[in-house]
């Protein structure tokens, strides 16, 4: 990115997400191998959040919201500064460990939708014009249970933007062109006003609009699938393919036409599918070794890559 006089600095960025499943962690959950805070070399962290409250409307209407936010801030803070208090901005802004300690610069939840910004103590200053921005999607959008939430600044003299997406769900005919009419109607609406703080540049060089920005993020819960029979994706999973199995996923189908995603990228996929798992374990809730816990009456939903970070 730019600086003045045409310096470039490089910064490493983490962007994460999660689809937690309405539950709440507990209070010991660490999250230093999510972050990988071991390695050091990250300067900031995005972290996006899907279903952090039960999708029911009491969770919807009710007071539950802000206190998982403030469960997940702890925890990613302790993460992120060794146990040691976390640095949060407003009054306790002066409170500092040093140049290496992370700071939440800003955070935005609507329902289970939560994205949470964290830099390292020195490089805050240099964070401006922050701007949040929240899109509700699909046919109960209104309460915020899908739809976007998004979250710009400045450093130095680049713009960044993220938006953390949870799509609608489902794996029949049209569930994927819903997923798509919810993606365009989030770039449609999705704006950001001017904010305080630091003097604005000339109101054509502040971004309002998602794809105004010179660095675009998606990530979250798109739930995009697997576009092949269940049977032969699962086997291709247990022979461990993944290729021939990208070669059917719908996100990549979609970047592949252009039609919702023109300019978008994802980066290489060497891992397995991120959907579904059985609660705090490695194996997938369709597997026929699952036990009861794999659930009688309970749907076996097919591997998908339904999690994703896709950069413009």
């Amino acid at each position: 990115m730019q600086e003045g006089h045409g310096e470039t600095v490089n910064y490493r960025v983490f962007a994460g997400t999660w689809n937690v499943g309405g539950k709440a962690p507990p209070d010991d959950l660490d999250l230093e191998d999510w972050l990988d805070t071991k390695a050091g070399s990250h300067d900031i962290y995005v972290l996006g959040f899907q279903e952090m409250v039960p999708l029911n409307v009491r969770s919807v209407l009710g007071p539950k919201q802000r206190s998982a936010a403030m469960n997940w801030q702890r925890l990613i803070g302790d993460a992120l500064n060794g146990g040691r208090r976390s640095v949060m901005d407003g009054e306790d802004a002066a409170m500092d460990h040093g140049q290496g300690a992370f700071r939440c610069v800003m955070s935005k939840q609507m329902v289970g939708i939560f994205v949470s910004v964290w830099t390292r103590s020195g490089l805050r200053r240099h964070v401006r014009h922050p701007g949040v921005s929240a899109v509700g999607a699909g046919v109960l959008g209104r309460l915020g249970n899908k739809g976007a939430v998004s979250v710009r600044f400045l450093l130095h003299g680049t713009s960044f933007c993220f938006v953390c997406c949870h799509l609608a769900s489902g794996g029949g005919d049209g569930d994927a062109l819903r997923r798509n009419a919810d993606a365009a109607y989030i770039l449609a609406r999705t704006s950001f006003l001017n904010s305080g703080g630091a003097p604005a540049p000339a109101p054509e060089e502040l971004p309002r609009k998602i794809l105004d920005h010179d660095r675009v993020v998606l990530l979250g819960d798109l739930n995009y699938r697997i576009a092949m029979d269940d049977a032969e994706a699962r086997q291709l999973v247990r022979a461990r393919k993944w290729s021939m199995l990208l070669e059917n996923d719908e996100l990549l189908l979609e970047l592949a036409e252009g039609r919702r995603f023109d300019g978008w990228r994802e980066g290489h996929v060497t891992f397995a599918p991120t959907y579904k798992y059985h609660r705090n374990s490695d194996q997938f809730c369709w597997c026929a070794d699952g036990g009861a816990a794999a659930g009688r009456g309970k749907q076996h939903r097919a591997p998908a890559w339904s999690d994703s970070d896709t950069p413009n």
